[in-house]
């Protein structure tokens, strides 16, 4: 993680909620069932549950379900032009959330996990090609899936909390960017100018409906506003996050069938998933049961970290409230805030920079 040291810049990704892909499946509800091979064959799935086994944290049938959602820059193709950058054949997740819809599904905890966290990772199986990668210890959490993939990101996540994920969702840089086109922009207000020339940003204080190209640049933007840490990135992500929850749940998208079809083809085609997610019914299956969920209903937070002594640029997990965190989670208990607080995740500046306007 960068602070504001002036390090040559890195590379950067998105940050996306299960709810910016599976509000557009809604249009299974109109049933054409040439438009729902259509979209299924949008969908690419991966088949994390094969590719890990058995040996992952206990399942526990408490009606509640953990997601692991990350955004990936992959450089190549359309990504190269939305991200920036050369293509040098990798794909890297900057961040990542763990997303827990609690029993009864009325609220959600989401908790961001900096990319530049020195975690262990275990041994795994690359996604690609299934060679098997020996455990490595003190390396950044965001390598995981750098060089293994949605499988070992899963299990490093799964190692670092005892939590089991139940479902895996991707976005890319290119679909989060053609996903808000499709919906329209995001209007956001935003409480102090923001002007990053690094993520091309410039926004006057005030109220703003963001385009593609500028919701990519809020949530990539980090040296533009608070103390250019990725921490205070996160912090905007999160606000943008609710503000784009809020901007589908004000579409009434079910009254439009033009505009749903375009938002569902857009959002699918932007979607890697576990196996058992990669289907427009199971999709919205899980759409349908987090139809209660708002942008008021979720809680979110970043993983208690603290910066390296030994190292400004990453961070390491406050063990002891990390711990607190996942408990809370395993046990679908709301998080305590004793949890987050003296967190570095917590002190960066940009609460209150960006907030919803829809």
């Amino acid at each position: 993680m960068t602070q504001p040291n002036h390090r040559a810049p890195r590379r950067k990704a998105l940050r996306a909620v299960v709810w910016t892909a599976t509000a557009a499946v809604l249009l299974c509800l109109t049933g054409a069932g040439y438009i729902y091979f259509k979209l299924n064959g949008n969908i690419k799935g991966i088949d994390i549950n094969g590719a890990l086994g058995t040996d992952r944290p206990t399942n526990f049938d408490n009606g509640s379900m953990d997601i692991l959602v990350l955004g990936s820059d992959s450089r190549s193709g359309s990504n190269k032009k939305a991200g920036g950058g050369q293509d040098d054949g990798t794909a890297r997740s900057d961040t990542a959330m763990i997303v827990h819809i609690y029993r009864g599904h009325k609220k959600a905890g989401v908790v961001s996990i900096p990319r530049d966290t020195l975690v262990d990772r275990p041994s795994c199986t690359k996604t690609k090609g299934g060679t098997q990668l020996p455990a490595a210890t003190g390396v950044m959490f965001n390598s995981a899936y750098a060089v293994g993939g949605p499988a070992c990101a899963v299990k490093t996540v799964e190692s670092m909390t005892g939590v089991r994920m139940d479902h895996y969702i991707e976005i890319d840089f290119s679909g989060f960017q053609h996903l808000i086109d499709a919906l329209g922009g995001v209007k956001v207000t935003t409480a102090q100018d923001i002007n990053d020339n690094e993520s091309h940003l410039h926004l006057k204080a005030g109220t703003h409906t963001l385009d593609g190209r500028q919701a990519l640049g809020l949530v990539r933007t980090r040296h533009g506003v608070g103390d250019g840490s990725d921490l205070g990135r996160i912090e905007l992500q999160q606000a943008f996050v609710k503000a784009l929850i809020a901007r589908v749940e004000s579409l009434g998208l079910l009254t439009s069938p033009t505009k749903l079809y375009k938002v569902a083809d857009t959002a699918t085609g932007a979607l890697t998933t576990d196996s058992d997610l990669a289907s427009v019914g199971n999709l919205m299956g899980l759409a349908q049961s987090m139809k209660s969920i708002g942008s008021n209903d979720l809680h979110m937070i970043t993983m208690p970290v603290q910066y390296d002594p030994a190292d400004p640029n990453r961070v390491i997990p406050l063990t002891g409230k990390a711990d607190q965190v996942w408990a809370a989670l395993r046990a679908d208990r709301t998080i305590p805030k004793s949890a987050t607080k003296g967190s570095a995740g917590d002190q960066a500046g940009t609460k209150g920079v960006v907030k919803s306007s829809s």
